[in-house]
């Protein structure tokens, strides 16, 4: 897999890059830019086993256990979006490696926290690192391996990462909490951290940094003021209840906070998102497709979590286990869906993942407060393996909707969207079991509305999804 090719010194070095490294180090690039993700990644699901054990060990209560899953995506979807235009202004492997050092330095202090505040805060400024890295990573990986064949492996081996780190996030937590401590979910990455910035600053060429490219600081306050907003409005109505005033009045400050944005970016001379870009169906459409599926899967997971250990008694590890059927479809599912993308286009695959998720958790909701284990082994299943599968090609339809001189806009809005859906299934999902009559009651309900939103985003991909690939 070549690095680059030579006609592009010049344009390096005129533009304030490093000039390509050798073919020999050809797989350096991507493996840096591969860990960085796989440790974003890690976090989201790794975390789902290790709240409950961190809740009884700091006495937390549920809605302080929700904030330490919630407090690190929340900052993570809010930040995307400047986090990428960050990259284009200063360059994209500063950006990157700053979000690398402190992903790695919030982590040992998530590791060290003496109380559930501290730890809730140290996630806070883990989710930023994670913002930092995202974007920056797509655009360094099209940096590393301009031609097509090449670019084309590497973001298929980018794209695994997702499914190798959600696959073994619960089974490496359970094992990490069930023998040396649930700190080491944390510490684990102390050494992920540390390699991807030596590879980074020694195989990836510097970027070029677009310093015409202003920061739309208003624009971006409105992003985490709604997504904040947003999910602590759902957290605290289950302590509070759903018609409490200021539930009420935090879900009001959401519409306020997203007119606010909408307002600004018609009026920014360089807005942070242009609007015209959502008039395109396919791009809106595969925005709010990601975050529906994002809301059903995770929420599903972290409610699923809490079942097995709090109501089966499962251990930390048992809980890995019995949640490793529906992440270890994510991977497979990948793989099968950009192989028959070329065949059968985008739409068919995502309108078909979308409605087997969603087969998949009405039968968890249908089959009572307290089924057996071995019934949900199938529905676990069909909420991986569809969810993974309509991702390829909903990010396929979000991409090629977008023009070239927008990709890294397109890339943070997807990323955006996807992590406000994870943020806000975890949030719902919490609510719902503490405000329900009894534990099961809330779980069906949980599970219910998770294939709402899978089939909300079928109908959808029906409607907006190109049946082919488009040429932007």
């Amino acid at each position: 897999m070549p690095f680059a090719g030579s006609g592009r010194d010049g344009e390096a070095a005129a533009s304030g890059a490093s000039p390509p490294l050798s073919g020999r180090n050809s797989y350096a690039p991507l493996l840096a830019v591969c860990a960085g993700y796989f440790m974003v990644i890690l976090d989201v699901t790794i975390i789902n086993v290790a709240v409950p054990v961190i809740g009884r060990d700091m006495s937390a209560s549920l809605t302080g256990i929700q904030w330490i899953t919630d407090g690190y995506t929340l900052v993570f979807a809010g930040f995307l979006l400047s986090a990428g235009a960050l990259g284009d202004r200063l360059g994209n492997r500063r950006v990157f490696c700053s979000g690398a050092g402190l992903f790695t330095l919030a982590s040992a202090a998530c590791a060290l926290a003496p109380s559930a505040p501290f730890l809730v805060t140290a996630r806070l400024v883990e989710g930023l690192g994670a913002a930092l890295i995202v974007p920056g990573s797509l655009a360094l990986l099209q940096q590393s391996y301009p031609e097509p064949s090449a670019r084309s492996r590497a973001f298929g081996l980018w794209g695994s990462m997702a499914g190798v780190a959600a696959s073994a996030g619960p089974l490496l937590g359970g094992l990490l909490v069930s023998t040396v401590g649930w700190r080491w979910v944390f510490l684990i990455n102390l050494p992920v951290g540390v390699a991807c910035l030596v590879l980074t600053r020694r195989y990836v060429a510097r970027s070029p940094r677009r310093t015409d490219r202003a920061l739309d600081w208003p624009a971006q306050c409105a992003v985490v003021a709604a997504v904040a907003l947003l999910t602590a409005a759902l957290n605290e109505a289950g302590r509070r209840g759903w018609s409490d005033p200021a539930v009420l009045a935090g879900l009001g400050l959401v519409v306020l906070a997203a007119a606010a944005f909408v307002l600004r970016e018609r009026l920014a001379a360089t807005p942070a998102l242009p609007l015209r870009l959502l008039r395109s169906r396919a791009m809106s459409g595969g925005a709010v497709i990601g975050m529906l599926f994002n809301f059903a899967f995770y929420g599903m997971v972290f409610t699923a979590s809490l079942e097995f250990q709090h109501q089966r008694g499962y251990s930390a590890l048992g809980t890995g286990v019995a949640l490793f059927p529906a992440v270890a479809m994510t991977m497979f599912a990948s793989v099968l869906s950009g192989r028959l993308a070329r065949r059968t286009g985008d739409r068919p695959l995502v309108v078909a993942g979308m409605l087997l998720a969603a087969l998949g958790l009405a039968g968890w909701a249908a089959a009572g407060s307290d089924p057996a284990y071995p019934l949900l082994v199938a529905p676990m299943m069909a909420a991986g393996f569809g969810t993974s599968f309509a991702l390829t090609g909903s990010t396929s339809t979000m991409m090629g909707a977008a023009p070239p001189a927008y990709s890294g806009t397109a890339s943070a809005l997807f990323n955006t969207t996807r992590q406000v859906g994870s943020a806000t299934g975890v949030a719902l999902g919490g609510s719902l079991l503490a405000t329900a009559h009894s534990y099961g009651t809330g779980l069906r309900v949980s599970m219910a509305a998770g294939a709402l939103a899978y089939l909300t985003a079928a109908v959808l991909a029906f409607l907006c999804v190109p049946a082919r690939a488009q040429a932007t």
